[in-house]
């Protein structure tokens, strides 16, 4: 294993420290528990949108704390769930009358921390919500969750309902805009080799140099089958087709193409597999409409991609338009 660590048990924390320090305009860092909050939190009258989960996935969802995007984010060890007492405290740092929208990974041990975490909230009187993402379409339960997986749709989920709670939507609003958002989004993704989680210093699993493990959870889980690695346009062509057939998207549908890194693909693959996969929805006579290409929800240094498509509609276009100011994505200020 070949890292820039130092002791594997305080990866999380030092990168936690380079984030406060690199970005301290937007965001601020608390520790024991570890919560990223945006700098000026909490906000007057905001629902707080609130979001979390194991580290290693960078920039979910630490780097997407800031104006117009989360109030706060949790994170857990590597590829494991932050612990209900540290949800709680970003919900208490960030969350006022408006109250707080907590956007839960489907994971199992995400789920049931997040849970608990709201029930503790809502004991010191603060008014919690929770939804669950399952964007994942490669396989209906997996290593770690009952049901599908929350993968790329995450991002895309947090920032419309961040813009919808900026422009200080109410919570019901808030919550119904999520639960509109996750009804209108899949993703699948494919993986070319595993990821190593510092502490385990081996690979995650094994996977020969010709073969492709399609339809890959982002902790490196099983997908729908181990398949020989094929030229681009046939491997997003498989993607293309397991997305549009799942919801279905259909001929006239305007979507948000999210065509997203998993930490090892270099951006030069990853727009050749966007252009492709443009290519192909412009056949089925989909119409691309916004784009996000880029590694912002990774598995460590796995290499491999996914694509998500969003149904767009005037809502939630105008909701992604709006102005965004975070570690990761920065736009229309």
């Amino acid at each position: 294993m070949k890292k820039i660590i130092n002791d594997p048990a305080n990866v999380v924390a030092e990168s936690l420290r380079g984030l406060a320090a690199a970005h301290s305009d937007v965001l601020r860092v608390q520790y024991d528990p570890d919560v990223v909050v945006r700098a000026d939190a909490p906000v007057a009258g905001k629902v707080a949108v609130i979001s979390g989960g194991g580290s290693g996935h960078e920039p979910l969802h630490g780097g997407f704390v800031g104006q117009g995007m989360l109030a706060a984010a949790v994170p857990g060890a590597v590829f494991t769930s932050p612990t209900p007492d540290a949800v709680q405290a970003a919900v208490t740092a960030t969350t006022g009358d408006a109250g707080a929208l907590l956007i839960v990974k489907n994971y199992t041990g995400d789920v049931l921390n997040f849970e608990t975490a709201a029930e503790l909230a809502a004991a010191e009187g603060l008014e919690v919500r929770s939804v669950v993402i399952d964007d994942d379409v490669a396989v209906k339960d997996s290593t770690y969750t009952a049901g599908r997986r929350g993968v790329g749709g995450t991002v895309l989920l947090e920032k419309i309902t961040g813009a919808a709670a900026e422009r200080r939507d109410s919570l019901d609003a808030v919550t119904a805009l999520a639960e509109k958002v996750i009804g209108r989004v899949r993703s699948i993704g494919v993986a070319l080799t595993a990821p190593t989680v510092p502490h385990a210093g081996t690979p995650s699993f094994d996977l020969d140099d010709g073969e492709v493990e399609f339809g890959i959870g982002i902790h490196g889980e099983p997908g729908r089958e181990r398949i020989p690695l094929e030229p681009a346009d046939a491997l997003v062509a498989r993607l293309v087709d397991a997305v549009v057939s799942d919801l279905p998207f259909a001929s006239g549908d305007r979507v948000l193409l999210f065509t997203n890194s998993m930490g090892g693909t270099p951006l030069v693959e990853l727009y050749l597999a966007h252009g492709i996969a443009e290519r192909l929805l412009a056949e089925r006579g989909i119409v691309v409409e916004r784009r996000l290409v880029g590694p912002y929800i990774t598995s460590l240094e796995m290499q491999g991609m996914s694509l998500t498509l969003l149904k767009l509609d005037d809502e939630l276009t105008e909701l992604w338009d709006a102005p965004v100011n975070t570690a990761a994505l920065r736009w229309g200020l």
